[in-house]
């Protein structure tokens, strides 16, 4: 594949984060609070509440629909929208970023300081991803 690395990586990135957003939906409780739920999601998922694996498929769609976009652009092949989607999908993830920086510091205690950290320096460098990878490709969207 001749495609612009770092839209390679925002795939790869996204496409791994939604496979672990099923792997929660699959295994349940403890997957959540491995990878830093709530303490309300975490007891809805014990109990087989419908709520958690609602909210993770979702969660999981969006990132799917992510993996897409920025794969299609590294193959030179577009998606409808690929021009403003790419910059968004960038701001987005740093905006989620920089949220997370601050309750890791303000209120760490909803998910946990270590969940917050973790969390938003994988939407740091996924955001960095899309934003350079859009703008390696600016001309071509």
């Amino acid at each position: 594949m001749n495609g612009f690395p770092w839209l390679l990586v925002a795939a790869t990135g996204s496409a791994i984060a939604a496979l672990l957003h099923i792997g929660c939906i699959a295994f349940g409780a403890p997957w959540y609070e491995r990878f830093g739920a709530g303490r309300r999601v975490v007891q809805l998922a014990e109990a087989g509440h419908w709520w958690p694996p609602l909210m993770t498929t979702g969660i999981t769609a969006v990132l799917l629909v992510w993996a897409l976009y920025a794969l299609a652009a590294a193959r030179h092949a577009p998606m409808v929208g690929s021009h403003w989607v790419l910059p968004g999908i960038a701001a987005l993830l740093l905006l989620r970023a920089a949220m997370g920086f601050v309750l890791a510091v303000l209120r760490p205690g909803y998910n946990g300081k270590r969940f917050w950290v973790a969390s938003s320096l994988v939407c740091l460098g996924l955001g960095l991803a899309f934003a350079f990878g859009a703008a390696q490709t600016w001309q071509s969207l």
